[in-house]
């Protein structure tokens, strides 16, 4: 019988989250037509179908996260017979609702524009990628919409970027889909939290469909203090906590978590999370519920932030030159292209010709090592509902000034309106981000690993600046923006990504209004 997998949204994403069933157990189902909305840190997107037949069985609710490839449901096939009809007509909590108008494979929609230069590549159309209800997913914090201020960059920014999560190893087993005493259906994450908090399943009440153990039900179990009762595993008793002697307390001992401890191994006094800190609500307060989408950004903050150690370092950019060229070609370029120039294709070309000249950070880290990238593929932040997007424009370094706007432009748009394809968010090698339209002046981006780097463009401001000139210094006033770096420190260091900030500071530095933009 056919099933279907959660597929892997993204170069490096490695789960996804249930975030709304589109279709009910029992409904019929056409080949390619939206079944499911899976939410990752990067997109949200609406799986098609496979294959043309009937939903007969959900097997991942909504708001439960499991690892790419993961069976998340089965459909009969037409064809099959009627044998195959659905063990559970009820719907197995699945939420109702209409398939978008936009389907994945043949029928997906075509581009409104039709860009670029320098031999533009067709692209097959994969799975439609929206915003659904919530936005989208890729960051802690959206910003506002392009063209917001003239002096400022246009095009939508991000305050950070997350990182993936890695697949986690999967606990032992007993038996067939067994986790200590329980041998009924579940996924792998809920065996993952279950083994986290020394668990026996066999103790929860589960409300999933068939009675299937949810992660919901793992957490309230877990919040009511039902883990310190879990059972030892493997029949052994738990181990004592450690009594500190009256004069020196000593830390308890710890067992082995890496790949080198034995998985069957129960944690010594299991113990409920850390509660956290309390809060009255007030009569006129408002609770905005976390999304799945916001769960997964929330997640996925942290990891960066823990996995990479983050180091910065700003420069003042001198953007006289750059304001000149815009200002000098601004109505030519809008009745010619019938768009604006934005500051974003200008910085960007920047930053690409910088990479080819520092390619330590157009790279991935891996623990056996850093991973140049051959091509400088550039992520560019684009606000949507509620998230962030990071849509890529693959070899960016082969495209003009002119190029990348039309990249920028056309990303930007099939952003907001939930229309970017899968390859259009897959395989960045550098990211540039975009907080200054709002008016800021430094800010301190989180990297997007695997990616080693990222530069933050600030809001371009006129300041008095002392100017050297042959018959000394004098003072004047320039258009001043700020360029903030965030590097992973484990893949490289503040020199090497100083020479690269440098660099690309001199270019923008450079530019004149004899500069080609075409």
């Amino acid at each position: 019988m056919p099933k279907v997998t959660m597929p892997q949204l993204g170069e490096s994403v490695a789960e996804g989250t249930i975030g709304k069933w589109l279709k009910n157990v029992g409904d019929s189902v056409g080949k390619y037509e939206p079944i499911v909305e899976v939410i990752t840190d990067k997109v949200n997107a609406e799986v098609p179908s496979p294959y043309e037949g009937t939903l007969t069985e959900i097997l991942v609710q909504e708001g439960e996260t499991v690892p790419n490839d993961t069976e998340i449901a089965v459909i009969t096939a037409a064809g099959e017979g009627a044998e195959a009809a659905p063990a559970a007509a009820s719907g197995g909590g699945a939420a109702t609702g209409e398939a978008p108008a936009a389907v994945a494979g043949a029928e997906a929609v075509a581009d409104e524009v039709q860009p670029y230069e320098k031999g533009a590549r067709s692209h097959p159309e994969p799975a439609v990628l929206g915003t659904g209800g919530s936005g989208a997913t890729g960051g802690s914090g959206g910003f506002g919409p392009a063209g917001s201020d003239e002096r400022r960059v246009e095009e939508a920014p991000r305050d950070t970027r997350l990182t993936p999560a890695a697949t986690a190893q999967r606990p032992a087993t007993n038996g067939a889909g067994a986790v200590d005493g329980y041998t009924g259906r579940m996924t792998p994450a809920v065996r993952r939290l279950a083994r986290e908090h020394g668990i026996d399943l066999a103790l929860i009440q589960g409300t999933g469909h068939a009675g299937r153990v949810t992660r919901d039900d793992v957490m309230r179990f877990i919040e009511s203090g039902g883990a310190t009762e879990a059972a030892p595993t493997d029949g052994q008793s738990p181990a004592a906590p450690p009594v500190a002697p009256p004069t020196a307390p000593t830390a308890p001992s710890v067992a082995p978590s890496g790949p080198s401890a034995a998985p069957s191994a129960p944690r010594a006094s299991p113990s409920a999370p850390p509660a956290a800190p309390s809060t009255t609500a007030q009569a006129d307060d408002q609770l905005k519920p976390t999304t799945p989408m916001r769960k997964a950004i929330a997640r996925h903050m942290v990891e960066s932030k823990s996995t990479a150690p983050h180091a910065y370092t700003t420069v003042e950019v001198d953007m006289s030159g750059v304001v000149s060229l815009r200002e000098s070609i601004k109505g030519q370029y809008q009745a010619r292209e019938g768009a604006a120039l934005s500051f974003v294709a200008i910085i960007g070309k920047a930053v690409v010709e910088a990479l080819r000249r520092n390619p330590d950070v157009n790279a991935h880290w891996t623990e056996e090592g850093l991973l140049r990238k051959a091509r400088v593929n550039l992520g560019i932040a684009v606000a949507v509902e509620d998230g962030l997007v990071v849509p890529v424009i693959q070899d960016a370094d082969r495209y003009s000034i002119h190029g990348l706007n039309l990249f920028v432009q056309d990303l930007s748009t099939r952003a907001r309106a939930g229309r970017l394809r899968l390859e259009d968010i897959q395989g960045g090698t550098f990211t540039l981000n975009n907080t200054g339209w709002f008016g800021s002046v430094a800010s301190q981006p989180i990297v997007n690993v695997p990616e080693v780097a990222i530069l933050s463009m600030e809001a371009i401001i006129k300041r008095p600046v002392v100017i050297e000139t042959p018959n000394g210094d004098t003072i004047g006033i320039r258009p001043i923006m700020n360029l903030c770096a965030s590097f992973d420190h484990r893949a490289t260091d503040g020199a090497q990504v100083g020479r690269f900030v440098q660099d690309v500071k001199r270019w923008l530095e450079a530019v004149d209004v004899q500069t080609p933009v075409w």
